[in-house]
């Protein structure tokens, strides 16, 4: 994987209470090109999907993004099949992307 231009995953999530646009397509490749392997699908949210050997080790991926998720009070959606965690992230609040997407992207890839 390769490291970020500049540390999203040191940054902390700022909670949205809407009323904000989301990212244009202008605003958000430059945050995206700091992400590794991540896709924006219908500009509308980030998607990523990771291989483990197996399923505890994959659960184990999903309770330690959801310690963080937690945290920074930002909650993707998490898929977990065996061996298999697909995670797709916005903000729902303004049904759409905002910095704080990328931040909890870039710590997801930082756990993995």
């Amino acid at each position: 994987m390769t490291e970020p231009t500049t540390d999203l995953a040191g940054k902390t999530c700022v909670p949205c209470r809407g009323g904000v646009p989301p990212l244009t397509s202008e605003e958000i490749a430059p945050l995206l090109a700091q992400l590794d392997g991540w896709e924006v699908l219908e500009n509308h949210h980030l998607s990523k999907g990771y291989e483990f050997a197996d399923f505890l080790t994959a659960l184990d991926y999903v309770n330690r993004l959801g310690a963080i998720a937690e945290r920074e009070g930002h909650h993707p959606d998490i898929l977990l099949s065996w061996g298999r965690v697909v995670v797709d992230i916005w903000t729902h609040k303004i049904d759409g992307l905002t910095e704080s997407d990328f931040i909890l992207a870039a710590k997801a890839d930082k756990v993995a």
